[in-house]
C-alpha cells in the first residue's frame, strides 16, 4: 500500500507542528523519518493512523483519503507506540495479543495458533502469556507491543523509537525481523527513531524533518553522504558512511556506499 502526503499541514492554535508536507511511502519500501526532538515526526505517523487530521492537504492510501475511508483501512495499518504502555488495555499478554484478532473478528481456532507465532516472531515463548505486559522490561514491553500488532498481519507498519530499552542481540533480531516482513511480505513500513545506525541499516528512503519542514527527503545514500545539513539539523552520518569518506580522503579509494561493514571491508580488499 502506498501513503501519499498533499500539501498536508497541521496546527495546534496558531503554531504549526507540520507545514505543506508533501511526501510519498512506498508500496514494500521502508521508510524512515529522522530529525531534532519535536520536529513533527511522531505527529506525521499519527496522522496516518487517523490520530491527529490534517488543517490542510490531504493523505491518501491507494489513491483513497485516509480520514473518510479510515474504517477500510484500520485493519492494514499497524501502529506501534514510541511507550508501549500506552497501548496495552489488558492485565495479561495473552489478552494483549488477542484483543485486535477478536476486535477484527477472528475465529476463534485461528487466535491459539497467531498469538504463539507472533511471540515466536519478536523472539519470546509462552512463558510470557500470563504475564501483566506493565510488569515487563521496557523492551519486552516494546516486543509484545510489535506482536500485538504484527499478530494481525496489517500491510501497513509503523514503529515510533522501536529499539529504546531493547539489547544488541534484540536489535540484530529486529532488523533481521523488518527486512523479512519487507522481502517476503512486502510490508509497506515507516519508522521513526534517532537511532542512526539502525535506519542505516534498514531503510530505503528518509525524510528528515525540522521545526515541521520537509528538508530533506530521498534515497538513503544521498540523504546521508550529505554531512554538512546533516549536521546542521543535529544529526550524525552514519560510521560506515564516515569511514567510507574517510578511506577515500586517505587513500584515495572510492568506495560505494554499503549497509553492512563486511562488505565495505571486501569493497577495500578488491580496490587495494
Amino acid at each position: 500500500m502506498e501513503i501519499v502526503f498533499d500539501n498536508v499541514s497541521y496546527q495546534n492554535g496558531d503554531s504549526y507542528i507540520l507545514k505543506d508536507i508533501n511526501c510519498k511511502f512506498e508500496n514494500g519500501k521502508i521508510s524512515a523519518i529522522i530529525g531534532p526532538t519535536g520536529s513533527g515526526k511522531t505527529t506525521l505517523i499519527k496522522m496516518i493512523n487517523d490520530l491527529y487530521k490534517p488543517t490542510k492537504g490531504e493523505i491518501k492510501i491507494d489513491n483513497l483519503n485516509i480520514n473518510e475511508n479510515i474504517d477500510k483501512f484500520r485493519h492494514n495499518i499497524g501502529f506501534m507506540f514510541q511507550f508501549p504502555e500506552q497501548q496495552f488495555f489488558n492485565k495479561i499478554v495473552k489478552e494483549e495479543l488477542e484483543f485486535n484478532l477478536k476486535i477484527f473478528n477472528y475465529r476463534i481456532n485461528e487466535i491459539d495458533k497467531r498469538v504463539k507465532d507472533s511471540l515466536k516472531m519478536v523472539g519470546l515463548n509462552e512463558s510470557y502469556l500470563n504475564l501483566n505486559p506493565l510488569s515487563l522490561s521496557n523492551g519486552d514491553r516494546r516486543k509484545i507491543a510489535l506482536a500485538s500488532l504484527l499478530i494481525y498481519n496489517p500491510k501497513i507498519i509503523i514503529l515510533d523509537e522501536p529499539t529504546i530499552g531493547i539489547d544488541d542481540s534484540s536489535k540484530r533480531n529486529f532488523i533481521k525481523l523488518i527486512k523479512m516482513l519487507k522481502n517476503r511480505y512486502n510490508k509497506t513500513i515507516i519508522i521513526v527513531s534517532h537511532d542512526i545506525e539502525l535506519i542505516h541499516k534498514l531503510a530505503d528512503n528518509i525524510i528528515v524533518l525540522n521545526e515541521g519542514n520537509i528538508v530533506s527527503y530521498g534515497n538513503k545514500y544521498d540523504v546521508f553522504k550529505n554531512g554538512r545539513q546533516l549536521k546542521k539539523y543535529g544529526l550524525l552520518q552514519p560510521k560506515i558512511i564516515l569511514f567510507s569518506d574517510k578511506v577515500y580522503n586517505k587513500k584515495n579509494i572510492k568506495l560505494g556506499y554499503r549497509d553492512e561493514i563486511n562488505d565495505l571491508i571486501k569493497d577495500i580488499y578488491r580496490n587495494v
